[in-house]
């Protein structure tokens, strides 16, 4: 990489939570761009089937993708993906930390420590097992698939709005203390995209949902200039900067959204 943006082609790209959603569109987008991928999924046959359709690599250098199952919250697992993918390919320039989960209203304290490991830890372990390498090399990029709702909230998703906003939090801790070290971290924040995490969400989520493919093209995009916010949905950023310049009136509004809404309110011991 010289000057900012990545050079796609011939990179490494290794992508979490690649066997669906926006992990696959991803995957399939960064192979199309000709970069070699690794497709890292807790269903291995997911992930199987993703690189299986994207094709593997035909000789060293040339595009294609792996599999490589594994589990995002274990830290042995992450490092045993990120030393996998160097050996193989012999370097590792881009990796995609997109695993994430929304516990389903109601699973309690089980739910809260799901969202905890998948929606912050995993990126915890990714950068602890990348920076070294990347810090010796002078150079490295982190992509962190938080969502609109670590900037902003979202009704009724108390686990998954509190852990997504630390999800933003920790990629923007090592932005500021990494940049001068080579190191770009970048914070893909959607709302609404069309996969499975999207069922039975806001109906106003649905009413602006994007597929899978548009947010690979948002995140190619900011490829290229190294901007830290990657919205897919541009209207995001308004609301961000609406937010931050009144936060007593963005609150007000977002409650009136709540008793406006039809959805009942979590008893307490249910959050």
């Amino acid at each position: 990489m010289s000057g900012p943006g990545l050079a796609v082609r011939g990179s490494v790209v290794v992508v979490t939570g690649g066997g669906s959603g926006i992990g696959a569109a991803l995957a399939r987008r960064f192979a199309a761009e000709g970069a070699r991928v690794v497709v890292n999924d807790l269903d291995a046959a997911a992930g199987k089937a993703v690189a299986a359709g994207i094709g593997a690599p035909a000789a060293p250098g040339l595009p294609g993708a792996v599999a490589v199952p594994g589990d995002v919250t274990d830290e042995g697992e992450v490092r045993r993906l990120v030393d996998l993918t160097r050996e193989r390919f012999g370097g590792l320039d881009l990796f995609c930390a997109n695993a994430g989960v929304s516990p389903p209203r109601g699973t309690g304290d089980a739910g809260w420590e799901q969202a905890w490991r998948v929606n912050v830890m995993a990126h915890v372990y990714a950068a602890r097992a990348l920076l070294p390498g990347w810090l010796a090399e002078g150079k490295g990029r982190l992509l962190v698939t938080a969502s609109a709702a670590g900037l902003l909230t979202l009704l009724g998703g108390p686990a998954y709005s509190v852990t997504k906003h630390g999800a933003v939090a920790f990629a923007e801790w090592l932005r500021v203390t990494y940049a001068h070290r080579g190191i770009v971290v970048q914070a893909l924040c959607p709302q609404g995209v069309r996969t499975p995490m999207l069922t039975g969400a806001r109906p106003f989520l649905d009413r602006t949902a994007i597929s899978p493919e548009r947010v690979a093209d948002s995140v190619l995009e900011a490829m290229t200039d190294d901007r830290f916010l990657v919205l897919p949905h541009p209207e995001v950023a308004g609301y961000y900067a609406h937010r931050a310049a009144g936060p007593d009136r963005w609150l007000r509004g977002m409650n009136r959204m709540q008793r406006e809404s039809a959805d009942p309110l979590p008893e307490p011991d249910l959050l």
